[in-house]
């Protein structure tokens, strides 16, 4: 669709991407916002006076202006950190006095690590209650179930807005909205890795307490994540990360931090990374998010048509079957043949893919799997693409099925 875009394709022109749920890749307009800035600007932010470094400063202060546009948020709700993994284990400090021996924590059984083990440790600092919301057979949330597991004492509740194994979109306003009827205190925090860039980010519409995700599978760079933080919440916490940038008296009895959001953003950002994204932004903007949904969906319709065609029983291909209830996500199993082996007999053939179990332990152990193979489509992928794995899965069938 536009691969002319992505460099990478320059050099490697056979090569089949099918692996951007764990990273996408990069358009040159985003390359050349890292390079630009590291050629010519390659200065700190909020520091200095000289007219060189208050222009990167403006920059960088744009991009959060840009990126709140992207969410339907405000500015002052936007804060830049590592990723969607450092972005929870943030919110997990942040929300640490909110939480005692009689709270309750629940998250569902499909999160990747990121969002289950920083709520599980949580509530093992705490002594709390952690639980897992189980799902359907069909790898679905059930609103029925997610009433019955919400208390009084649930304080948090943490779920992910597309599964990264599954490719199940929750319906995240849905669910929220049933959480804050029973409980209207509880906080909802969203990881947001596999839905950004793909699907519309609201969060006046989706009315989630926090949502995290990574700039580097939206065709940013990695190493840089973002978290939306509800203001009126934000504003209740104190800091959890101290040093430069965020202090307004060090030497007050009590140090004085700066307002939001600056006050959570410590030390030296990924100034480089922040630009990446706001090309990345530019970019998703023009195709037209609608676009990029529209053509995912259409070939993770063709791919599960042919898969199920060509390989009939001998293939489970795991999540929903409605294809509105699934992102740009597909994995499965090949009867007889070990994940790892099918990565690695396709990726001789250059038709990138991921095995194993996702850093999703939890998830695989409920559907008693020790590993998937999983495909990921991107604005970049073409139903050539699936023929040609098809093939591929066709000869590691004839390798290892002798």
């Amino acid at each position: 669709m536009h691969k002319k875009d992505f460099p990478i394709f320059e050099k490697h022109s056979d090569l089949i991407y099918l692996d951007s749920a764990a990273t996408s890749l990069k358009p040159k307009s985003v390359i050349n916002a890292v390079t630009d800035y590291l050629s010519h600007a390659s200065t700190n932010i909020s520091r200095g006076l000289y007219p060189l470094a208050e222009a990167t400063t403006e920059r960088f202060e744009a991009v959060r202006k840009q990126t709140a546009l992207f969410l339907n948020a405000d500015p002052t709700e936007i804060i830049f950190t590592g990723g969607t993994t450092q972005a929870i284990n943030t919110v997990a400090r942040l929300l640490e006095s909110k939480v005692d021996t009689d709270s309750e924590i629940l998250v569902t059984t499909m999160e990747h690590h990121s969002n289950f083990l920083p709520w599980k440790e949580l509530a093992l600092r705490k002594g709390c209650t952690f639980s897992l919301l189980p799902l359907t057979t069909s790898g679905e949330i059930s609103l029925d179930a997610l009433r019955s597991a919400i208390h009084p004492h649930t304080k948090i509740l943490a779920l992910s807005f597309v599964s990264n194994v599954l490719g199940t979109i929750n319906p995240i306003s849905e669910i929220t909205s049933i959480a804050k009827e029973i409980n209207k205190d509880i906080i909802v925090i969203v990881d947001a890795a596999q839905a950004a860039g793909h699907i519309p980010l609201d969060m006046k519409a989706l009315n989630v307490d926090f949502l995290a995700f990574s700039a580097h599978k939206m065709f940013g760079s990695t190493g840089l994540g973002v978290l939306y933080g509800k203001k009126e919440i934000l504003e209740t916490l104190s800091p959890v990360d101290f040093g430069g940038g965020m202090v307004q008296d060090a030497c007050a009895v009590k140090p004085e931090y700066k307002a939001l959001p600056t006050c959570f953003e410590a030390g030296t950002p990924d100034i480089a990374s922040v630009f990446a994204l706001g090309a990345a932004i530019t970019y998703i903007t023009a195709l037209g998010i609608e676009n990029i949904r529209t053509h995912e969906k259409e070939l993770v319709s063709y791919a599960i048509e042919n898969l199920k065609k060509i390989f009939g029983n001998h293939i489970t291909i795991l999540g929903p079957t409605d294809l509105e209830k699934r992102g740009g996500v597909l994995s499965f199993t090949l009867n007889g043949i070990h994940p790892h082996d099918i990565a690695h007999i396709v990726g001789e053939q250059g038709i990138c893919v991921r095995a194993g179990e996702h850093c999703t332990a939890p998830l695989h152990k409920s559907l008693g799997l020790s590993a998937t193979t999983r495909i990921s489509f991107s604005v970049y992928n073409e139903t050539k693409d699936i023929d040609r794995l098809i093939e591929a899965l066709k000869e590691a069938q004839k390798i290892l099925l002798k």
